[in-house]
């Protein structure tokens, strides 16, 4: 089956949800990029994206290859044609109906929730099957190994965040506002702060291994610091801060939020001088001190 009847499939999946090919990229956690040169037919699918679109989309994988009737050829032709790097794999007896969101996202979340209480190390494919009431070979038809699984985990981590930044911040006009709720938002305050912190702690140190983590890390560094880079200038114009360069002043701040972050983590809770709180006003008071334009008096 050649590879564009499987894309124009694929596309009719995305079309049926309602959504943007980006969107449907976040669902079932892959570069939007991988997924655009699949549809376009300069890569192929793999077999475990094509059971994460069939899951999204709910429908059968074999309807999306063509080895199902109702594919629009003939199911015997299909599967003897169909390449070896998009064949249907079996698909593993569920034991619990299919979650909110879907399979593929419900075995992402739970893989950071383990992550982030026992470090990726220590996470078997087994602690994610219970997890998820399913089994390992459910794990194994969306994620074949532990590494697609770490960048998946690396990719929903990386959407969440700069997805949660952008909710908050919307309709934010005051510059100096928005940089100190984006301050707020990355200071290890509460319990869901924490884990999130203990994932990133433990995927920084993959990224210093692994050339895939490490890429998506870089990424998503580079749309961080070009997110408070925008609001440094915004706050320029406005004449709330003062003029300064934005890429290396962004470069330092985020810097300093996660160097912060970090002992904030690695320090035992209630010591003093050594919270969330005193965190968070450190870096307000380096805002401050360091941007912050002087009142005309």
């Amino acid at each position: 089956m050649q590879q564009d009847e499987v894309a124009a499939r694929v596309r009719q999946v995305i079309d049926a949800t309602g959504v943007s090919a980006r969107e449907f990229a976040r669902r079932i956690v892959i570069d939007p990029s991988k997924l655009s040169r699949s549809l376009n037919g300069t890569r192929r699918f793999t077999a475990a994206e094509l059971a994460r679109i069939a899951d999204i989309g709910g429908v059968d994988v074999g309807r999306l290859i063509g080895t199902t009737a109702g594919a629009g050829g003939d199911a015997t032709a299909g599967a003897t044609s169909t390449p070896s790097a998009v064949r249907a794999p079996s698909p593993p007896r569920s034991p619990s109906p299919s979650p909110e969101g879907g399979r593929p996202l419900q075995i992402v979340r739970e893989t950071v929730r383990l992550i982030a209480e026992r470090g990726f190390h220590a996470v078997r494919v087994a602690d994610i099957a219970a997890a998820c009431h399913t089994s390992t070979a459910a794990i194994h038809y969306h994620f074949p190994g532990r590494d697609e699984l770490l960048e998946a985990a690396v990719r929903w981590c990386m959407d969440e965040d700069t997805r949660r930044r952008a909710d908050a911040t919307a309709g934010t006009r005051h510059a100096g506002d928005e940089l100190r709720l984006l301050i707020e938002l990355q200071t290890p305050r509460t319990e869901q702060q924490r884990r999130q912190w203990c994932v990133w702690l433990d995927l920084w140190a993959e990224a210093a291994r692994s050339t895939t983590v490490g890429r998506l890390h870089v990424e998503y560094y580079r749309q961080w610091r070009g997110t408070v880079a925008d609001v440094i200038r915004r706050g320029v114009e406005q004449g709330v801060f003062r003029p300064v360069d934005a890429d290396g002043t962004a470069l330092a701040l985020t810097a300093l939020i996660d160097g912060l972050a970090s002992q904030v983590l690695a320090t035992e809770p209630g010591l003093p001088g050594a919270g969330a709180q005193t965190m968070h006003d450190a870096l307000i008071a380096h805002v401050d001190a360091c941007l912050t334009a002087p009142v005309n008096g």
